[in-house]
């Protein structure tokens, strides 16, 4: 299936750049070009894309708020937003992921890593620049432990939905689950499933955001370490 991509960014010279390049590759398609946080918004909901490539500095709504609205609209629940930022800030990676986020990269990424990218959201995976994930993770070493609604909600979780939250948080890919806990990816495929609902969360960025937020999963934790 063809993969909608809508273009969220202030520079016609940026958004064209990108357009060229995503509409190179034979699974993407760009549906629509907005240069506001609010024109993002609006086609969000007129061009249902799948991914929205979104800007975080742009004028009058910005960004990160263009991306919660998304997020938080039941109507655009499919929308998926991939922030792409010349600003390596940890202000807004932190606000981008808890505005919804489902990931966020550098424009200087090379091409293909923004192809993938792009792809990796569409299909319900997380991703973070290196530099980004590296700090978020330090982040978390700071913060308290996790409040009560985050642990009741842990208490729900099986014995083997904690070891797959853990080994996500890891980093590793579906079939990196499948071939480390010995089961099949249509197994791998319904513990992510309810741990997506059991965690409230809308996809995988932000299941590993609850597993470090909740003291599950300690940074710098050895995925080759069993839960």
């Amino acid at each position: 299936m063809t993969v909608r991509v809508l273009i969220a960014d202030d520079q016609a010279l940026v958004r064209g750049s990108f357009r060229l390049l995503i509409d190179s590759d034979p699974d993407l398609e760009v549906v629509g070009e907005a240069g506001s946080g609010g024109e993002a918004l609006a086609l969000a909901g007129t061009a249902r894309p799948d991914v929205v490539v979104m800007d975080v500095r742009m004028p009058g709504m910005d960004g990160i708020e263009a991306t919660r609205r998304i997020c938080a609209d039941p109507g655009l629940s499919e929308v998926r937003v991939l922030v792409l930022t010349t600003f390596d800030l940890d202000e807004y990676v932190h606000a981008a992921l808890r505005a919804g986020a489902s990931g966020f990269l550098l424009k200087d990424a090379p091409p293909p890593t923004l192809l993938a990218g792009i792809r990796a959201v569409a299909s319900g995976e997380g991703i973070l620049a290196p530099t980004a994930t590296r700090r978020l993770i330090e982040e978390y070493t700071l913060r308290p432990a996790a409040g009560p609604v985050t642990s009741r909600r842990l208490e729900t979780l099986t014995d083997r939905e904690r070891e797959v939250l853990t080994l996500i948080a890891a980093g590793l890919s579906n079939t990196e689950l499948a071939s480390r806990l010995f089961i099949s990816m249509a197994t791998v495929k319904t513990h992510i499933s309810r741990l997506l609902a059991k965690l409230h969360a809308r996809d995988r960025a932000q299941l590993v955001i609850a597993a470090y937020e909740s003291g599950l999963v300690a940074p710098g934790a050895n995925p080759d370490q069993r839960p």
